[in-house]
C-alpha cells in the first residue's frame, strides 16, 4: 500500500463495516484520520471543530468544581480529549458502543489517544449508552449504578431525525429526555452533537424538560467538501427535576 495512505483497522460491525484508515494530505503536509461506516465517512481528524465545541460550550455551564463527565460516543476522542482540557473536570466516563474504537485509543492509533488512556480522570467504557440511558436503576456508570453527572454530552448519532438506528428514536422524544434528567444533577447541563442546522421540533422537546435550552450553529471549512460546513450544538441546562426521571 502507498506510504501516503494506510488501513489501519477494518471490522464487521453489528452496524456495518468500520474501517479506521490514515493519509498524508498533500495540501496540508500532516497525517488526516478518517472512519468509515459501509459507504458514508463518520468523521475526520481534518474535521472536529464542533466535536471540540460540544464540550467546550458545555463544560463552563456545569456546577462545581470537581465536574462530573458522561459522553456518549468515543470516536476520534476530540470531545473528550477537550473535556479533559478542562481544569474543573473530576472525571470522564465515555461509553462507546463499537469495542473496535476503544481498541483504537487503547492501540494508540489515532491522535488523541494518549491523552485519554494516560489521564486518570479518563475511562473508556465498551456499552449501550442508549440501553444504559433507559435504565435508571443501572445508570451511565457500570462501576456505580445509579450515579448521576454534572454534564452528559452525545455524539453518536447525524442529526435527531437521522440516526445510526431507528431503535435510538425514542431517546430523541419527551420520553427519552425526561429519563435522561434521572441521570443529570438538578443543576446539570446537556449537550448534543447534530451535523446539521437546529432542528425546531427538537428543541421544543428539549424545553419539555429542561429550563434553558440553546441550539447554537458552529460553522467551518470543511475541505473534505470543499464548502463552509454547519454543526449545531445542543445545549440544555437545569433539568425539570419534577417532570424526569
Amino acid at each position: 500500500m502507498p506510504e501516503n495512505f494506510e488501513e489501519l483497522d477494518y471490522a464487521q460491525t453489528p452496524l456495518g463495516e468500520l474501517i479506521l484508515r490514515r493519509r498524508r494530505g498533500v495540501a496540508s503536509d500532516q497525517d488526516i484520520y478518517e472512519v468509515k461506516l459501509d459507504d458514508a465517512f463518520l468523521m475526520s481528524s481534518l474535521v472536529n471543530a464542533s466535536e471540540i465545541a460540544l464540550a467546550n460550550r458545555c463544560i463552563p455551564k456545569a456546577q462545581g468544581e470537581d465536574i462530573q463527565v458522561a459522553i456518549g460516543g468515543l470516536g476520534l476522542g476530540y470531545t473528550a480529549a477537550a473535556a479533559l482540557q478542562h481544569p474543573s473536570v473530576g472525571s470522564v466516563v465515555v461509553i462507546e458502543y463499537l469495542a473496535n474504537v476503544i481498541e483504537w485509543h487503547q492501540r494508540g492509533l489515532v491522535p488523541e489517544s494518549s491523552s485519554l488512556t494516560s489521564d486518570p480522570r479518563c475511562r473508556l467504557v465498551n456499552a449501550d449508552f442508549f440501553a444504559l440511558v433507559g435504565n435508571p436503576d443501572l445508570g451511565l456508570d457500570l462501576e456505580q449504578p445509579g450515579r448521576q453527572f454534572d454534564a452528559i454530552l452525545v455524539d453518536i448519532d447525524h442529526t435527531p431525525s437521522y440516526r445510526l438506528d431507528d431503535e435510538h428514536g425514542w431517546f430523541y422524544e419527551p420520553e427519552g429526555t425526561q429519563t435522561l434528567c434521572g441521570h443529570l444533577h438538578p443543576g446539570g447541563v446537556f449537550g448534543l452533537w447534530s451535523a446539521d442546522f437546529p432542528d425546531s421540533a427538537f428543541v421544543s422537546t428539549l424545553e419539555t424538560s429542561f429550563e434553558t435550552v440553546t441550539a447554537e450553529v458552529i460553522s467551518f471549512p470543511n475541505p473534505l467538501l470543499n464548502i463552509e460546513d454547519n454543526n449545531t450544538i445542543y445545549v440544555a441546562t437545569h433539568p425539570r427535576v419534577n417532570d424526569c426521571g
